[in-house]
């Protein structure tokens, strides 16, 4: 018969499969299952009962499955395999070419007709392929037991031991373990946050150990119970010939373990204990420019401290309890604020800086006593020497607003002095006109007034006291900071509060935020008089109208040397003589007249954009750090809340967004939200960028090939922020610091090519440049100032009292270390790597 026989032959080899299968699925998944429990060492951990019983149970069940498979299976015969070929073929030709002609077969041409059927059978019967088998057992096996225990087969193949089934012998009563005699094993397991790896104490050859305090030890006993014991001195009850064949005890003092028996060894045993952490105060709290409290600490431990908290308490006795403070106090819970950790290294002994900001608290400037405490893995604390200090808070220069102030302290004070303080206020502001600047000042005293008195008439409430306190704080902003639009006033206003700082002894940080005000008043006051000039359509150089009636030749460069003159008469303490140079300096400004001529316009504009594209590359930066802290978030659920503390400790809490000519207070009131949010981050961004749409418009430079570049550059950034802006949208945090990465590159690319427009307009002819005067000024490609008139150095706090280096290689530790975790997202690992590769 033409059939393959490698396809007859594979087609009866799948029946039999089929048969098999179908007969012993029962039986294999039985043996699959206890193979893998034995190889796991799961019998092990049973008692010898418990195992002897369950090996009985599956020894019969495989008996009985046998039993069944056995009356189900069916040898698969030659004709069983041609009869599931012949199904499987057009016109069953096998069955037609074993079947003989009944009819006609004398008739030659009827012979002749069944010779030609059997040939286009054979001819079919010739290609017969293979038939594939049935394996399938839903049907038998709804349950899928089947699956299970081949699943336990592969785990126990992986991670299991085919040695382990021998040792069943072993518990036979009177079998291999009476033979191969007593033995044991036995482990150090060190606690977990020592970081120190387990023992085996079979391989430790020197009888001595040091161990840390708290360290588990695991002891087993194999073969005949009684012939091994075990003896120590170093848990807290002891043990003395303990036979159990598992025994475990907690190590809290030095001392000797011994196993006596066949093989027994002793070992001494010197506990190493686990002191509590240390934190000290390193330096005097003091306050930062902006009102924060700044408090060095220094904290160490064993294995390193886990977190910490600083618990500021009022200090009555030293009070001076006089005015609004002669009340008894209402009582008040001591401030409690969490102590920023290290984000990454060791936490065994760091040095950190606690920030804060107390300005609005009734205990601003009034003497407290501040303790830290620190607390380590074990919950062992450890807290500091008191320090008794006056709280560090925000200082108010304007008269006017320290008076309000003050009254908000004597109202949080005690509720009693409510009606103190309405009389107070009604005084202050009983003739306007002598003491406010603005009405809307006046008018918002007014309404606080009221509100005050309505609510002590019925009896002021605590809530109604926060919200009168809330009301006088801003109040007391808005007085201090001022709305003056005007740029004349403001430059006055600016020299006034310098000069109440200067009376009242201001820190050298007030001192510098001070003159900080005062050069942006005075680059607006400047700007207004330049368009003014424009306007009118004057011609001559920038001059000061002197007395005599002689003009003298002025340039911003000099109004700058001028401010850093009074800025360092005032540091060094000749308050005398840095009063007499800042009036001659308002006096200069009030009679100074700006007129166009020689460039000098175009020059002081270019630097000023500049100066503007310099902040709003620092404030995108900035945007692009909290993205990285948020994305660390996202992959670390609260490990990074004390670090995030931390970070915004160490960066002195200010805000970011705030241009040079004020006009990226939009960015700087988005910063000031939950920046946790992409939503608000994507609110700063957006700010971001129209921030850098407006300095486009006004960039110097348009024509000339440097000045496209730039253009072209800032464009490009701006595209970077808008893609920036929708991811932090969609939440796809990586992206969108890719995306800041970008336009940071793009920006500093522009502001090259506008540093060298600027430098090659100054070197044409009739420009008027003296000495290089009005280059300028040059930036570093991180967008931060180099320094004035050529300098190499600056004067700025670029990092913040950190050292960079160290900060750098621990940053690309920590990036090296989450790489290495390949259980991390894949995201976060693609990214991880991409910091890798540009760093």
């Amino acid at each position: 018969m033409p059939i393959p026989r490698l396809s007859l032959w594979l087609t009866r080899a799948g029946m039999l499969a089929e048969q098999v299968l179908r007969a012993f699925w029962p039986l294999i998944s039985i043996l699959m299952a206890v193979l893998a429990a034995l190889m796991l060492g799961l019998h092990d951990l049973a008692g010898v009962e418990l195992v002897w019983a369950v090996g009985a149970l599956a020894a019969m069940a495989s008996l009985v499955a046998l039993a069944m498979g056995a009356r189900r299976f069916h040898w698969p015969t030659h004709d069983d395999a041609l009869e599931r070929l012949d199904r499987t073929l057009p016109g069953r030709p096998i069955r037609a070419l074993l079947d003989e002609q009944a009819i006609g077969a004398q008739d030659a041409a009827s012979a002749e007709v069944w010779r030609q059927h059997q040939a286009r059978m054979a001819q079919r019967a010739a290609q017969a392929a293979p038939v594939k088998p049935d394996l399938r057992l839903s049907e038998r096996d709804p349950f899928a037991l089947r699956y299970s225990a081949l699943l336990a087969l592969v785990v126990a193949l992986l991670f299991g031991s085919v040695w382990r089934v021998s040792s069943v012998s072993d518990m036979a009563p009177g079998g291999a373990i009476a033979a191969q005699g007593p033995t044991w094993e036995g482990w150090i397991e060190p606690p977990r946050y020592t970081g120190k790896p387990t023992l085996y104490l079979a391989d430790l050859s020197d009888a001595s150990v040091q161990i840390p305090e708290g360290s588990d030890v695991t002891l087993r006993f194999y073969g005949e119970i009684g012939r091994l014991s075990l003896s120590e001195t170093t848990s807290a009850e002891g043990t003395q010939a303990e036979t159990a064949p598992e025994q475990s005890f907690t190590a809290t003092r030095s001392g000797e373990m011994r196993i006596d028996g066949p093989g027994g060894r002793s070992w001494t045993f010197e506990v190493l204990p686990d002191n509590p952490p240390a934190i000290d105060i390193a330096g005097a709290a003091e306050a930062q420019a902006g009102g924060q409290m700044t408090l060095p600490f220094t904290a160490s431990d064993d294995y390193g401290v886990i977190s910490g908290e600083a618990l500021i308490q009022l200090d009555l006795a030293k009070v001076d309890r006089r005015h609004g403070l002669a009340a008894e106090p209402d009582s008040r819970d001591g401030i409690t604020v969490e102590l920023p950790m290290p984000i990454a290294g060791d936490r065994s002994e760091f040095t950190e800086t606690l920030i804060e900001d107390f300005s609005q608290h009734p205990w601003a400037h009034l003497p407290v006593t501040i303790l830290l405490s620190v607390q380590d893995a074990r919950e062992q604390i450890s807290i500091s020497a008191p320090v008794s200090t006056s709280l560090p808070a925000r200082r108010f220069f304007d008269p006017l607003a320290a008076a309000v102030i003050e009254q908000r302290r004597d109202l949080l004070w005690a509720l009693a002095n409510a009606p103190r303080v309405a009389q107070l206020l009604r005084a202050v502001s009983h003739r306007p006109e002598d003491v406010f600047r603005s009405e809307t000042a006046y008018l918002r005293l007014r309404v606080i007034l009221r509100r005050l008195e309505t609510y002590t008439e019925f009896g002021l409430k605590p809530e109604q006291q926060a919200e009168i306190a809330q009301a006088l704080w801003d109040l007391a902003i808005l007085l201090e900071e001022g709305t003056l639009s005007d740029a004349l006033e403001r430059l006055r206003r600016a020299q006034e509060r310098l000069t109440e700082a200067m009376k009242n002894g201001a820190s050298d940080q007030e001192i510098a935020e001070l003159m900080q005000e005062l050069r942006e008043a005075t680059d607006d006051y400047l700007r207004q008089l330049q368009r003014q000039a424009q306007q009118d359509g004057a011609e001559g150089q920038d001059g000061q109208q002197a007395q005599n009636g002689e003009t003298m030749q002025m340039t911003q460069d000099d109004l700058q040397r001028m401010m850093d003159r009074i800025q360092e008469l005032m540091e060094q303490g000749r308050m005398a003589e840095a009063q007499q140079a800042l009036q001659e300096f308002q006096q200069m400004m009030e009679n100074m007249r700006v007129t166009q001529g020689q460039g000098q316009g175009s020059q002081s504009e270019g630097r000023r954009a500049m100066e503007d594209l310099a902040e709003t590359l620092r404030d995108q930066q900035g945007l692009s750090d909290q993205a990285f802290r948020d994305l660390q978030e996202q992959f670390n659920p609260g490990a990074q809340s004390g670090d995030r503390q931390g970070n915004e400790g160490r960066s002195g809490g200010q805000g970011r967004g705030q241009s040079h000519d004020g006009q990226g207070q939009g960015s700087d009131q988005a910063g000031n939200g939950e920046e946790g949010q992409q939503g608000s981050l994507a609110d700063r961004q957006q700010a971001l960028r129209e921030e850098l749409r407006r300095q486009e418009q006004g960039l110097p430079g348009a024509g000339t090939p440097e000045g496209d570049a730039a253009r072209d550059a800032l464009d490009r950034a701006g595209r970077a922020m808008e893609g920036a802006e929708e991811a932090l949208r969609s939440d796809d945090l990586a992206e969108a610091i890719d995306q800041q990465s970008e336009a940071m590159e793009a920006m500093r690319e522009g502001m090259r090519a506008l540093g060298e427009a600027l430098a090659q307009e100054q070197s044409q002819p009739g420009q008027g440049a003296q000495d290089g005067d009005m280059q300028a000024r040059n930036l570093d490609p991180l967008g931060r100032n180099q320094g004035a008139v050529g300098s190499i150095s600056t004067d700025e706090g670029l990092l913040q009292g950190e050292d960079v280096y160290r900060r750098a290689r621990e940053l690309l530790d920590e990036i090296r270390r989450r790489t290495g975790e390949t259980d991390r997202p894949k995201i976060e690992l693609d990214y991880l790597k991409r910091l890798l590769e540009r760093f």
